[in-house]
């Protein structure tokens, strides 16, 4: 596994880049081919936030942790990633069923209701800029708003991040 750390307003030292090494090893067997897996490290509001990509041929595999001790944050990012990979299974198998880059034999399997739809909205959507889809999102109380962008007028959605800021999702033209 190529591994490579990196930290955003966080300073790396030996025993941490180790232990990480260590961690992403065991997720290891998972895969046939030597992947590629990215972690960042930083500092976040007190608290030490971990990412994680996995990029094996195309299957990627990614989670953000935050907690209070970044080996806490390591452990809850190598738990999640293991279910994501345990309850995504079948569905990978299905969709990557020629890619012989993981190794879909070594995931345990979990038992698991599959989740399924159970309620379907349909919208109207509003040319407006983003600015006021923002405005909107947050008088509704919603996370995200989906709406017509004035500018582009491609579907477009504005949601709220983890960090309070705002992101926003648009259309390919």
């Amino acid at each position: 596994m190529n591994i490579k750390i990196t930290g955003k307003n966080f300073n790396t030292y030996q025993h941490l880049e180790d232990t990480i090494d260590k961690k992403l090893e065991k997720l290891e067997k998972y895969f046939s081919d030597d992947i590629d897996a990215k972690v960042v490290l930083s500092q976040e509001k007190n608290k030490e936030k971990i990412e994680i990509n996995i990029n094996a041929k195309g299957a990627q595999f990614r989670t953000e942790q935050v907690a209070d001790d970044i080996y806490e944050g390591l452990d809850k990012a190598i738990d999640k990633l293991s279910r994501q990979m345990s309850k995504f299974k079948g569905k990978l198998q299905k969709k990557y069923q020629d890619n012989q880059s993981v190794r879909f034999e070594e995931i345990p399997a979990i038992e698991e209701e599959e989740a399924r739809v159970v309620k379907t909205k349909r919208l109207f959507l509003q040319p407006m800029s983003v600015e006021e889809a923002t405005l909107e999102m947050e008088m509704i109380g919603h996370d995200f708003y989906v709406f017509e962008d004035v500018d582009t007028h491609s579907v477009s959605v504005v949601y709220k991040r983890n960090d309070e800021d705002y992101g926003l999702l648009t259309t390919a033209e």
